[in-house]
């Protein structure tokens, strides 16, 4: 139970800190400005024994309506709320605006303490106590307990402790596994330390040593030093207040609303998907494009609100919304914020995080209203399938993670049934898994089948489409080695055939038409009538009167069939012809040991024009070495 926050709420001067102090013997106040005026300015923070031993942290949110901004920072990540209502007083608005919001926050759990009981006779006491049961009716603390309380003689303050130990005590904790997070609500230099944030840790944990990323400016930074209720620790956990000293970063350059995360595990936006509800006590409206003050976690953004299925949201309404920021906020999903209105500044609903990094959203769009609320409702596997079907771009497993604001761990465990199920395909390359899903492998695989079908409609004699020009044109962003383990992934779906060099519909031949076919036979009649004296190119050209793309057509057709072979530029004899010749030089190699380019000419009846080029390429195949002017049996 050492993992618990309990947070105050309350109007201003209704004893929050006064009563803070009361059950953990410090005082919150640390302003000399809230010293003065007798009012908290800043949160507060303090450590509380309960009497069983066990503890945990108060944080001491100011009650005046001009800091409402530092009672949200402070709200964010309590487990339990402490709502003080001063006896002398009753429910105020600030009761009822902490009260709203705590709702909007998620926060169910919490008790509430009259104070100031010693100040008011007991008939006065017992009417306020059903005052506030009654205003307390429809909120989430209906069926809270209520302790009446006097912090200046001590009466009921061992029995508030006993409430707040049993209610602490069936807190749940959260897991200590997953990624790190923690809000900064606090930013100062300690000498001879340097920077030190505080915050409650959401989730996840921290240690000393461990390198952390600093968010929304990606900066990194280190662990130096750790303190859990004024105690150094090496590991702090999440639901606990931590202070956190850090190296590789100065104070001026952090501030509230800052997050510190596991790197790689949030990514800034300027943009949320969100699910928005107006308080039915709203005293305004949210017309489309409004200007607002946006609260998550410990940060303060101003924002524009487009409503996507509405102009206009109405007090108790809810609707899908996407806010657009004027600084980039970092969120998760399923994050519970506050909506203000931008002036004059009253709070006027919140809601939840859908998706924390969308693009730019069309209003009144229906696909775009459908996939929102498989986001909203369904499971993480809903959502990943969500996020995959329809992308045919490059998707790694750190991207998925970054854009849906889960944990790495989380997001495996529902890939793994996804993966076997067939909905998800994965590949690796070079270390980093990329996912696809089944309905975006279907558009690129559909999009390739036709692709391919046209090519080889326009060049049958070629053995399939280059496979580097198909990347380039049908597959833009995929570097070499991912475009490779994409189509890999297709050629195991039995969609293509993916060689070295070319890609092809499955069974594909190159096949000449009647045209070509009598055109090739043309050729290799040519080829054969002086197989050591071939024509030129541009002589078979002239003949047939074939241009240069045709004539091309059909010279890679033959190489590619094995029926030609290019000795050199411009220099190309039948595959028989090149055997016949090994034959004829092996013949000759078994009588003498050297060979000249002449004797080699003699051997072919043929002219030094064919007889170099021809000598040339028996010496790259390695058949022959040269050595000077002669030529020798080349021996491995």
């Amino acid at each position: 139970m050492n993992r618990v926050i309990i947070g105050t709420a309350g109007h201003i001067d209704h004893g929050k800190t006064t009563l803070v102090k009361a059950l953990t013997g410090l005082d919150t106040d640390r302003l000399k400005e809230e010293k003065q005026r007798g009012i908290s300015i800043e949160l507060g923070f303090a450590p509380i024994t309960f009497p069983n031993g066990q503890k945990a942290a108060i944080v001491d949110v100011p009650g005046h309506e001009r800091f409402v901004r530092h009672m949200l920072a402070g709200a964010s990540g309590i487990d339990l709320v402490m709502l003080v209502i001063a006896a002398d007083e009753g429910v105020m608005p600030q009761t009822r605006e902490h009260l709203a919001i705590i709702e909007l926050l998620g926060v169910d759990r919490g008790v509430v303490a009259i104070t100031k009981k010693d100040m008011v006779e007991e008939d006065w006491l017992m009417l306020i106590e059903e005052e506030v049961r009654e205003h307390l009716g429809h909120t989430v603390l209906k069926d809270a307990p209520i302790a009446a309380v006097s912090a200046a003689t001590g009466e009921g303050i061992p029995e508030l402790l006993k409430i707040l130990q049993e209610m602490a005590g069936g807190v749940v904790e959260k897991p200590p596994q997953g990624q790190a997070r923690l809000p900064i609500d606090r930013v100062f230099t300690i000498t001879g330390f340097g920077t030190v944030v505080t915050g409650t840790l959401w989730s996840g944990e921290l240690k000393v040593g461990d390198t952390l990323e600093l968010l929304p400016i990606a900066r990194q930074v280190r662990i130096r030093n750790l303190e859990v209720h004024d105690q150094k620790v090496d590991i702090a956990q999440a639901g606990q207040r931590v202070a956190v000293n850090l190296q590789g970063v100065e104070v001026a350059d952090i501030e509230r609303g800052y997050v510190l995360a596991s790197p790689g595990y949030l990514t800034p936006s300027f943009r949320l998907d969100v699910s928005l509800r107006l308080l039915s006590t709203s005293p305004r409206s949210i017309k489309h494009w409004a200007r607002i003050r946006f609260h998550l976690g410990t940060d303060e953004n101003l924002g524009r609100v487009i409503l996507l299925e509405r102009e206009e949201l109405m007090p108790g309404e809810e609707t899908y919304a996407q806010i657009v920021m004027e600084k980039p906020v970092v969120a998760s999903k399923d994050d519970r914020f506050v909506v203000r209105f931008y002036s004059p500044i009253t709070t006027i609903g919140g809601g939840h995080v859908i998706d924390p990094n969308p693009s730019r959203q069309k209003r009144f769009d229906e696909e775009a209203l459908a996939r929102l609320a498989v986001m909203e409702e369904g499971t993480l596997a809903d959502v990943i399938l969500q996020e995959l079907q329809d992308r045919v771009e490059l998707y790694s497993l750190q991207e998925l993670v970054r854009s849906l604001g889960v944990d790495e761990e989380q997001v495996r465990g529902e890939l793994a049934e996804l993966l076997d199920q067939g909905e998800v395909y994965s590949f690796e390359v070079e270390g980093k898994e990329y996912l696809v899903g089944r309905l975006g492998i279907e558009a690129v695989e559909s999009n390739l089948k036709d692709v391919l079908q046209a090519y080889h409609k326009k060049f049958p004699l070629r053995r399939g489409y280059p496979r580097e020009e198909l990347r380039s044109r049908h597959l833009k962003g995929y570097p070499p080695k991912a475009a490779g383990a994409f189509l890999r992934v297709l050629q195991n779906r039995g969609s293509l055939t993916a060689g070295v060099n070319h890609v092809a519909l499955p069974g594909h031949r190159p096949h000449p038409d009647q045209r070509q076919q009598q055109l090739l036979d043309y050729m290799i009649k040519e080829f054969s009538r002086q197989p050591f004296a071939p024509p030129g190119l541009k002589e078979i050209a002239e003949k047939l009167q074939l241009d240069p793309e045709e004539l091309g057509e059909l010279v890679s057709y033959l190489l590619e069939s094995e029926i030609l072979v290019k000795a050199a530029e411009n220099a190309y004899f039948l595959s028989e012809a090149i055997e016949r010749g090994k034959q004829l030089l092996q013949d000759y190699f078994a009588e003498q040991k050297e060979l000249t380019l002449g004797e080699a000419r003699d051997i072919f009846k043929s002219s030094r024009r064919y007889t170099l080029p021809l000598m040339e390429y028996y010496d790259r195949i390695r058949f022959t070495k040269r050595l000077g002017d002669i030529r020798v049996r080349f021996k491995g």
